[in-house]
């Protein structure tokens, strides 16, 4: 029986390729090669252009990126980073930073932000300190980050740890900067267009600015879950197996050249006989009202495509 079957198998496949025509399917890839082309070098041209643009936006730090690495290797390799995220978001997002200033140019101080789907606009803000005020953000990153194969060399050398109170206060008390997303993968997966703030009960980031005495500093910015989304079905059975597992394994698409613009709220300073979770909810009421202000929500593609084009007068 298994003889038999095999070889009728065999005779029908020797069958299919005896009746090919090689010459045809020449022909066939002869006719079609133009039309490939056409609309791959409209795909590879841009591209080509946009690294052109980007490399003269690195090269006019050219004196700065040399002083760097002449001081130190380390923060010449930051700063080269640092003006490719720059020169990225300028160019790919408009990318604006609006109340830069009301983060200090030296202490301690605590940046609390809305995470998106992906949070690049916390790296494009990471590299305008860096290059504009010579301040290093320490940051707090999900644990699954250090075991992706590559990333542990990045992590440390842009000060980005899985932190715990303990740590996050020695940050701050060392006089640095102290970037964190208290929503974190949930929030990035979980979040929509309209832009729920989902932190749940963690005000760990409370209880370190509560014991440092350190400012707080709202951020958030427009449309960045219009730039990177994750999709809206089976998101109920997603959400169910993360809370399993921790891991994210939702999908994520986009990168698509939408106006961003980042806004920081005035500092919350910690009072006397507030409790985290007052603070916390402080903070995060700071963060809405920057939303509320700032973004049209639902947020919408198209608006945040039109609005780099021409502008908020599209919204």
């Amino acid at each position: 029986m298994v003889w038999s079957w095999t070889s009728s198998t065999l005779a029908f496949l020797w069958i299919q390729i005896e009746s090919l025509d090689i010459e045809y399917w020449k022909w066939v890839g002869w006719l079609i090669y133009p039309v490939i082309l056409s609309f791959l070098l409209p795909l590879i041209i841009p591209i080509f252009l946009y690294c052109c643009a980007i490399f003269l936006h690195v090269y006019q730090y050219r004196q700065r990126l040399h002083e760097a690495y002449v001081h130190d290797f380390w923060d010449g390799a930051k700063k080269t980073v640092a003006v490719f995220w720059e020169a990225q978001g300028r160019i790919w997002h408009g990318y604006e930073a609006v109340g830069l200033e009301r983060i200090p140019d030296e202490g301690p101080a605590m940046i609390i932000y809305y995470h998106g789907a992906l949070p690049i606009d916390f790296y494009y803000v990471m590299a305008k300190c860096l290059l504009q005020k010579q301040r290093q953000i320490h940051a707090i990153g999900d644990n699954f980050l250090f075991s992706i194969p590559g990333f542990r060399l990045m992590m440390e050398v842009f000060c980005i740890s899985p932190g715990t109170i303990h740590t996050c206060a020695d940050i701050l008390k060392d006089g640095h900067i102290l970037g964190i997303a208290p929503g974190g993968v949930r929030e990035a997966l979980f979040g929509d267009e309209y832009y729920k703030v989902l932190w749940g009960n963690r005000y760990g980031f409370a209880k370190v600015a509560l014991n440092t005495k350190v400012p707080v500093i709202p951020m958030f910015t427009k449309n960045i879950r219009e730039s990177f989304r994750t999709p809206g079905w089976g998101r109920s059975s997603l959400r169910w197996v993360y809370e399993k597992c921790r891991l994210p394994i939702v999908p994520i698409y986009g990168l698509f050249p939408v106006k961003m613009t980042t806004y920081f709220g005035p500092p919350i300073y910690p009072e006397e006989g507030m409790t985290a979770e007052d603070l916390a909810q402080k903070v995060q009421a700071g963060i809405e009202s920057l939303i509320k202000e700032h973004q049209i929500v639902p947020g919408n593609i198209l608006r945040a495509l039109g609005e780099r084009v021409v502008g908020d007068a599209f919204s």
